[in-house]
């Protein structure tokens, strides 16, 4: 985490709740709930520490990016007593295939490569949803079994050329053209898109949003 002069926050928009992610899906999501979101992008490393397991790695990264979003928060209110800092989401997202964790591709090689490794084979998708507030931090994981068709190398290629994959985890995004090689899928369609629904909503309300008594 890097510190660094925190923008000025716009007090006067009416905001529901803090992300702390640059992922315009985790966006599109909250706000299909019926929540604001202030979006402050973390600024963290996302290196997996040795031996770390799927789960330990992507619940690690949230409650960090949670915590980044709720600090760069804090640093603003400093200079404006008119923003309370609100309560803060952070997500991650890891496609594990196997014993291995798949980020997002650093170029074509690598995202065809990813690719080739999920074709004809069920893997699974880890995201965790952490929620800060000041009182703490509280924290999900959420699996789901995605079970891909065969893909061919021509097929991979067209695909990555779309330019879809380029920053998703394991290559590629299920509510767009990946969808296109997705068999069947067992748990949360939202969280495979990088926000499990139920989950955050769940957490949420434990943490003091209640999402549908706010919309009344």
């Amino acid at each position: 985490m890097t510190n660094s002069t925190p923008s000025p926050i716009d007090s006067t928009k009416a905001y529901d709740i803090c992300l702390a992610s640059g992922s315009p899906r985790r966006a599109l999501l909250l706000r299909q709930i019926g929540l604001n979101p202030l979006i402050l992008p973390p600024d963290v490393d996302e290196t997996i520490l040795a031996n770390e397991a799927p789960k330990a790695y992507v619940e690690r990264l949230a409650i960090i990016k949670a915590q980044c979003g709720w600090q760069k928060q804090l640093d603003s209110a400093v200079n404006n007593s008119k923003f309370s800092p609100l309560i803060t989401l952070g997500s991650d997202t890891s496609v594990v295939i196997g014993e291995t964790i798949l980020g997002k591709p650093r170029d074509k090689a690598q995202g065809l490569e990813m690719l080739a490794m999920l074709s004809g084979k069920t893997h699974q998708v880890y995201t965790s949803v952490a929620v800060v507030t000041a009182t703490g931090v509280t924290s999900i994981v959420q699996v789901s079994d995605v079970t891909f068709t065969e893909i061919s190398a021509e097929r991979a290629s067209d695909y990555w050329e779309t330019g879809e994959p380029h920053d998703k985890a394991g290559s590629y995004g299920i509510q767009a053209m990946g969808a296109l090689f997705v068999q069947h899928i067992s748990g949360s369609f939202t969280g495979v898109m990088g926000l499990p629904l139920f989950e955050t909503g769940e957490l949420l309300k434990s943490s003091g949003i209640s999402v549908l008594s706010a919309k009344k």
